[in-house]
């Protein structure tokens, strides 16, 4: 099973591993990185062909910056 063979590779991981643990975290403390992004989250569900545009995806909070009602309120940036 490949979760078991993941799992072999990471001492983190118990018999399985789901998740990958490869992030690049990084720190966001100009306004443009936290825009690009915002924007670079917001078209995930576009380039994933789920959606014509951002503001389409129900759970996104592309909907609140495009003017629609949310799921959630926002605390806009």
């Amino acid at each position: 099973m490949i979760f078991e063979y993941h799992a072999e590779f990471n001492k983190r991981s118990g018999d399985l591993q789901f998740w990958t643990h490869k992030n690049h975290a990084i720190e966001l403390f100009k306004t443009e990185m936290i825009e690009s992004r915002m924007t670079y989250i917001h078209e995930n569900p576009v380039r994933a062909e789920m959606v014509e545009k951002p503001e389409d995806y129900l759970y996104s909070s592309a909907r609140n910056y495009s003017g629609l009602k949310g799921l959630i309120d926002v605390d806009y940036w």
